[in-house]
């Protein structure tokens, strides 16, 4: 079995949600007590943040590349970045280290690609919803993506970083994403990415009538695949 790098704490909420589908994985998948080899760097969010708002990529990246080599150097055989967002300055990682970085929106195109949709609404930060690196990523997977629009985008936004980043997942913010959700399905949307590792801990599969694409559970996956060498 290979070890696999993270770098959680973006935010540490959905880092336990990584830790523990990584585990229950290895365990479904060999059996016994078997679990997973990890090695974890957790990056203080709130410096991330604030870089976030500023749009500090350069600074993000520093941080991020040099918590990488760490992980490399510490021996990790692959690199798992816990957060969507953060996957905009991916190249910038990857080219730092020589280790392979599994990328999330490419793990989660391959899920789509599995459930035979070619329509999804992407849900996340801004940055992930209008940067286009996930658009990107999709789209050479034959993958058309779509998201909110701008005053559900913001919605959504405010909800990541003033309640679930701090660990608060209310009742009125799940409303609100359904409606969100019913918007972007009359929209042509196939299923809906909850691009942010938070989402998945306020929705829940069974709420939905369209597939959400849990995309930390979907990326967890991925590792394991890595690490298994399936």
């Amino acid at each position: 079995m290979k070890t696999i790098g993270i770098i959680g704490g973006l935010t540490w909420h959905s880092t336990i949600d990584y830790y523990r589908v990584l585990n229950e994985t290895v365990a479904e998948r060999l059996g016994g007590s078997s679990s997973a080899k990890i090695l974890l760097y957790s990056v203080n969010f709130a410096e991330i943040k604030a870089l976030t708002f500023r749009q500090d990529w350069e600074g993000i990246s520093r941080i991020i590349c040099s918590v990488a080599k760490q992980l490399e150097t510490a021996g990790a055989d692959c690199l798992l970045i816990g957060a969507n967002t953060m996957h905009y300055i991916a190249d910038a990682v990857q080219a730092a280290i020589n280790i392979p970085l599994i990328h999330i929106a490419d793990a989660t195109g391959k899920a789509i690609v599995a459930k035979q949709l070619t329509k999804v609404a992407l849900l996340g930060t801004v940055y992930t919803m209008e940067m286009g690196f996930y658009q990107e990523k999709l789209s050479a997977q034959c993958i058309e993506t779509i998201v909110p629009d701008e005053d559900d985008r913001e919605f959504i936004n405010k909800a990541i970083y003033e309640e679930m980043g701090v660990g608060q997942f209310l009742s009125e913010t799940k409303e609100r994403f359904l409606m969100i959700i019913k918007k972007m399905v009359l929209q042509g949307a196939e299923g809906i990415i909850l691009g942010c590792t938070e989402i998945p801990i306020l929705l829940k599969a069974a709420e939905s009538s369209v597939t959400l694409f849990n995309t930390g559970h979907i990326h967890a996956n991925a590792g394991v695949d890595f690490a298994l060498g399936d």
